[in-house]
């Protein structure tokens, strides 16, 4: 169980998230992991006032708990509620979303976009699966504007920057789009090295899939799998080198 904090400090990973909070915004952060977020942001006069939301009602209380604890209950609200249900429209300028899969995330967004106004910025942080949080956006008409990489305690995350408005960063030709949204539009184009990292591991994994793969029987299902990945592997050896 995490210890709560008179003076909160956050890791290296919710410093890059809380970096792209626009100043003086009304934040809402969702599976709001003891509120730690929410509170920062404040002691630091970063955001005028915020929302912890939490799906379930032990993690709600430990919010409340550490809100309470810094003495912030005029500023912070913690809600029990899934997803962006906890929201009304236009309620929050800024909604931060990290630390959750990919895909949960793209699903808290569907099934929460009825509470979104369009006009709050988007910063997400999936730990896997980031692929899916860029489909969302891209066919939600949220324009990507910026991607970040960080690598902390031996693990590597992506950040999703986005708010309404026309696609840039993408490119026209839909093959290459396709790599992009799987890659990233901005990361593949500045290679960090932490992105260059993070795909020679997962190559090696495929690499070892693919291995196991060919020693099985030679259906045709499976003979598509094998050339899927073996298109992966490739791009994969394209964007890290």
């Amino acid at each position: 169980m995490k210890e709560m904090q008179t003076n909160v400090i956050l890791d290296q990973r919710l410093q890059k998230v809380v970096s792209y909070i626009p100043q003086g915004a009304v934040l809402a952060d969702i599976g709001s992991d003891h509120a730690f977020v929410p509170c920062y942001c404040i002691q630091q006069n970063l955001v005028e006032r915020a929302i912890a939301g939490e799906v379930n009602l032990g993690p709600m209380e430990a919010a409340q708990a550490q809100v309470a604890l810094v003495q912030l209950e005029e500023k912070i609200e913690v809600r029990l509620g899934s997803g962006l249900t906890v929201l009304r429209p236009g309620e929050a300028t800024a909604i931060t979303i990290a630390g959750m899969g990919g895909t949960l995330i793209a699903t808290i967004l569907e099934e929460g976009k009825t509470h979104l106004s369009g006009e709050e910025r988007l910063i997400l942080q999936p730990n896997v699966d980031a692929v899916d949080v860029r489909k969302w956006l891209l066919a939600n008409g949220y324009a990507l504007l910026s991607e970040a990489i960080v690598k902390e305690n031996e693990k590597i995350y992506e950040i999703l920057v986005a708010q309404k408005g026309e696609e840039s960063l993408y490119a026209d030709n839909l093959e290459r789009r396709e790599w992009e949204l799987f890659f990233g539009p901005q990361l593949t184009r500045e290679k960090a090295p932490a992105f260059v990292e993070k795909w020679q591991t997962e190559k090696q994994k495929r690499q070892y899939i693919l291995e196991q793969m060919r020693r099985g029987n030679d259906s045709e299902v499976l003979q598509g799998k094998i050339e899927t990945i073996e298109r992966l592997i490739q791009k994969m050896d394209e964007v890290t080198g």
